[in-house]
């Protein structure tokens, strides 16, 4: 996680929490013109709803005006984590252990950076896959991105 993205997330947790939902991950883009600031939440009991997009959304806009963390022009994208959910922190991980999982690399391991494959465990800040028989282990700083790969 870069350091833009663990700023914002401590900034707006305990207000994401007081809405009654969760903060799952955060994401800034940079484009051409204007960055993306998508922010995924979830909820215990219930789905996140439509409704519970907005509130955050207001309450994060407002907030992030205030504190200023971006600079320049952004847009801002609030949504669950969906099925294809993104794994940020070893929790994420520790959640889905025994699921299949697609991961890409910051930097190519084995000449490649992606890998798609069951995730069998964490130890420590690291992460054991198993893809095609083959065990790997990757240090979760280490992972660009890594999702849940959704069953149907």
């Amino acid at each position: 996680m870069m350091v833009a993205e663990r700023v914002i997330q401590n900034l707006l947790r305990p207000a994401i929490e007081a809405l009654g939902c969760q903060l799952w991950g955060v994401d800034v883009q940079s484009g051409a013109r204007k960055k993306l600031l998508r922010i995924y939440i979830d909820r215990d009991v219930e789905h996140v709803s439509v409704d519970d997009c907005e509130r955050v959304s207001r309450q994060v806009a407002s907030l992030l005006d205030v504190e200023d963390v971006i600079s320049g022009e952004y847009t801002l994208e609030v949504s669950s984590p969906g099925m294809d959910r993104p794994l940020y922190e070893v929790a994420h991980f520790e959640k889905y252990v025994g699921e299949e999982i697609v991961v890409k690399l910051r930097f190519p391991y084995e000449k490649r950076k992606n890998f798609k494959g069951i995730l069998q465990g964490v130890e420590g800040d690291e992460i054991i896959i198993l893809v095609a028989d083959n065990e790997y282990l990757f240090p979760i700083e280490g992972i660009d991105r890594a999702n849940l790969v959704p069953k149907f």
